[in-house]
């Protein structure tokens, strides 16, 4: 609250103090305001400016530049001649390989409509004799035809025996929908449109009624949550290989949930969980696995994870603690989170200590992109020879750092932050299997947030758990380049006849090589 005149200090030193600290609440403030407004209408990039003058530094933090990037930044004059010349020389060159357009060939599974330009008459327009081919010219156009809608007609003859009158009939195949109308290829139309296009099942309708068809939305909606419920056991299948990994990748975002009755949303949650070991040289299938919860408590990430043992990535949520502590999952922090911190600081006042802790991150991500693909062992080797050096340099500057800043100011809660996990942050130098941040979790949080922004809000709670596990799928699906609608629909048209105890066979990678190639590579 603020204070009275009469309750204000007299003394000096206290008065000073009382401003020292309105102005550190206001520049904090400030940088939070500045934060959020980035947040909500900047860019998401977190790219530095590609230079950064060093004039701008203080005298502590001037970046020391190699002897040879000193020399080279200051060339002779004749060199500058000797660079401009090669420079035109470059630039002319750029200009001419743009200028020649090569052909573009187009995949050859798509069918070719065949268009033939001949003349009318096979004589010689100048003398009347006959005339012989020499050749063709080719070019083709790229078309497309929208969907169309096609009828299943099952039709089921009836044999009888003319002696006994015995009558035969075929049993009816099975459908995708108990009783229902859609087949499996419209069925994996609309749940993808909806997922992977983030289209929302009012906008489908319109699509479909230009095609003559009248899908009511409430139908559609019943359509997607009945196939979801189907496809319910692959789903449980996919969590038991996901959980299987040595190491996952987690992270939560929000979804509104509607609450009938009362014309408002609440904030519900989606957590994925990713198995992704590609960057460490494994050849073990990628997958994701998402889930709904009604709200963001802790009880529900433990209970996801109550039987998974390994390393888990993620970020600093408190909720995680919990399941650190059972000792049978060892934290990794997020390199990522780490950085974002001080980027959030550079891109507010341009502070130069913040955009020196970034180019020190930087050095770790150069390692990184050395390394990746290599084996875990390889992975581990490197990064002690050359990370564990950039870390102890960054660690005593960053303990330096946080003597000469204010208590209270954010470049120190960003060092706080990053010296409070440095542990679980620098646990990737000694294991191989641990990636430097926790960017795969993210981006599969992007798909989520882009049809949330579509569809604005989940119906119901049963709502958000059927798009986990649609999500689901069809994030596994890409992840291991497998077209979502053609996955999609084998798996619609064959589960209901596949045993349960072989469920694991419909999961992506198992279904690939039955689909066309075409469609496996298109994702």
């Amino acid at each position: 609250m603020p204070l009275a005149y009469d309750q204000l200090p007299n003394d000096a030193e206290s008065l000073k103090r009382l401003v020292l600290g309105k102005q550190e609440l206001i520049a904090r403030l400030t940088d939070e305001i500045a934060r959020l407004k980035r947040w909500r209408f900047g860019r998401s990039s977190e790219v530095m400016d590609a230079a950064m003058p060093q004039q701008d530094l203080p005298l502590g933090d001037v970046l020391e530049v190699p002897p040879t990037a000193a020399n080279d930044s200051h060339p002779a004059p004749q060199s500058e001649a000797i660079l401009r010349q090669d420079s035109a020389r470059e630039s002319s060159k750029d200009t001419s390989t743009k200028l020649r357009r090569t052909a573009r060939v187009f995949p050859a599974h798509l069918p070719r409509e065949i268009v033939m330009h001949a003349p009318a008459a096979c004589d010689c327009p100048e003398c009347g004799g006959s005339m012989r081919k020499l050749g063709e010219d080719v070019s083709e156009m790229l078309n497309y035809l929208p969907g169309t809608f096609t009828v299943i007609r099952h039709v089921r003859p009836k044999l009888s025996c003319v002696r006994c009158s015995k009558v035969i009939q075929l049993p009816a195949p099975s459908r995708p929908i108990e009783r229902g109308m859609p087949a499996a290829g419209l069925l994996a139309q609309v749940i993808v449109s909806k997922y992977a296009d983030h289209c929302p099942l009012y906008r489908q309708q319109a699509i479909y009624r230009r095609s003559g068809i009248d899908l009511d939305r409430a139908t559609l909606a019943a359509w997607v949550g009945q196939v979801s419920d189907r496809l319910d056991p692959l789903v449980v299948a996919l969590g038991r290989y996901v959980r299987s990994a040595e190491k996952l990748h987690t992270d939560d975002t929000p979804v509104p949930v509607l609450e009938p009755g009362r014309g408002k949303t609440r904030t519900g949650r989606w957590w994925t969980y990713v198995r992704d070991d590609r960057p460490a040289g494994s050849a073990a299938p990628p997958a994701v696995w998402y889930r709904f919860s009604p709200d963001r408590r802790g009880e529900h990430p433990q209970a996801h994870l109550k039987d998974f043992r390994g390393i888990l990535q993620a970020d600093g949520y408190a909720g995680y603690g919990p399941i650190y502590a059972t000792g049978r999952v060892l934290e990794a922090a997020c390199w990522a989170h780490a950085r974002r911190h001080y980027y959030d600081l550079y891109a507010i006042n341009k502070s130069p200590t913040a955009a020196e802790a970034i180019r020190r991150i930087g050095l770790l991500y150069a390692v990184e992109r050395d390394i990746r693909g290599q084996l875990p062992e390889i992975r581990r080797q490197i990064r002690q020879q050359r990370s564990a050096t950039i870390l102890e340099e960054l660690h005593a500057w960053l303990s330096a750092t946080l003597q000469a800043v204010s208590a209270k100011s954010p470049l120190a809660g960003a060092i706080k932050y990053t010296l409070v996990r440095w542990t679980a942050l620098t646990r990737f130098v000694d294991d191989g299997r641990i990636e430097l941040d926790n960017n795969t979790a993210e981006r599969s949080i992007r798909a989520l947030v882009i049809g949330r922004r579509n569809y604005l809000f989940a119906g119901s709670d049963d709502g958000g758990e059927r798009a986990a596990n649609l999500y689901s799928l069809i994030g596994t699906a890409l992840l291991n380049t497998v077209e979502p609608y053609a996955y999609l629909r084998h798996v619609i048209e064959h589960i209901a006849d596949h045993p349960n105890r072989r469920i694991d066979e419909l999961l992506p990678w198992h279904v690939a090589p039955l689909l066309a190639p075409a469609l496996c590579q298109a994702a």
